[in-house]
């Protein structure tokens, strides 16, 4: 075993959630990713060089995690837009912000962040990175 971490970057994670089609719609609408198809008309989220991928409450595909639930998600994504212009856009949007913008510790040091939920309670933060790593 060597005294680095083993892994370099996270790929894609998965969320459980009620309806692919209105997870689909909130993030494009809301944070603009791009909804992808792929093996077998699966669906998944795609930004930058990461995608979410998605799984329908009880049409799970295998493997999975060990007790799949829509809405137990709470992750954090950085966003180079400033985030004034976010808050400004979650609101023209109808998407309340549940907290922020407040300061945080992210992997690479301090970031400033707004917090909200998807249609299936999952708690996003978006967040600006507030010193260059």
């Amino acid at each position: 075993m060597t005294d680095r971490a083993l892994i370099a970057r996270i790929d894609h994670f998965v969320l459980t959630v009620a309806s692919i089609d209105a997870t689909c719609a909130f993030y494009g609408r809301v944070l603009g990713m791009e909804t992808v198809t792929f093996a077998g008309g699966r669906k998944a989220l795609a930004f930058g060089h990461q995608k979410i991928n998605l799984h329908e409450v009880g049409r799970e595909f295998e493997p999975k995690a060990q007790r799949p639930t829509s809405g137990s998600g709470d992750f954090c994504l950085i966003s180079d837009t400033p985030l004034d212009a976010i808050i400004a856009h979650l609101h023209a949007q109808d998407v309340a912000i549940e907290l922020g913008p407040v300061d945080r510790t992210g992997a690479m040091g301090p970031l400033r962040s707004v917090y909200f939920r998807d249609p299936d309670g999952n708690l996003v933060e978006v967040s600006n990175q507030t010193a260059v790593p």
